[in-house]
């Protein structure tokens, strides 16, 4: 992780740890650094934030700070509090897992499925000749991709009422 090394300006080692903890899950699911590390940071932080304060500390851009927090307020991840006598946001991490999961599916998992759908349908085509599949080794394995997709697509609703909103 890419945060300076800790003095008395700057975040503690455990803070950082945490952090680096939830840039590894966003990478993990094709995220962005800069969400893991604003997630990271709300999430241990003890008060509500301002942006300006989460550039600095992290040291990431205005523009990546900016997009990072419009996507995690998207996914329900990050709430504006209202601080009385400042105008700015400040920003806190959702901490109950029904909702940052319920955001992740609807903002993530669903989208991706549904263009799954429609790029196996043109490998299909693209593959399909006379009405046919003649390649023995491609049609298994066009079938097999849309036999995921279908248990993809029947797991969801569990997913969701386990973890969904």
């Amino acid at each position: 992780m890419s945060l300076p090394a800790q003095d008395s300006d700057q975040l503690p080692e455990w803070r950082i740890a945490m952090i680096d903890l939830f840039v590894s899950g966003a990478l993990l699911v094709g995220l962005p650094k800069s969400v893991g590390q604003i997630y990271g940071y709300l999430y241990s932080a003890q008060d509500p934030t301002p942006m300006d304060q989460i550039i600095a500390e992290l040291g990431i851009s205005k523009g990546s700070a900016s997009q990072g927090l419009k996507f995690l307020r998207q996914l329900g991840a990050v709430k504006v509090q209202f601080i009385l006598g400042d105008r700015r946001d400040h920003f806190i991490a959702e901490v109950k897992s029904k909702k940052l999961m319920g955001g992740f599916i609807r903002e993530k998992l669903s989208p991706a499925l549904e263009d799954g759908v429609d790029r196996i349908a043109h490998i299909r085509t693209l593959l399909t000749y006379d009405g046919l599949i003649k390649e023995p080794r491609h049609r298994d394995q066009v079938v097999k991709l849309e036999t995921w997709q279908k248990k993809m697509k029947l797991a969801l609703p569990i997913i969701q009422k386990l973890f969904g909103e």
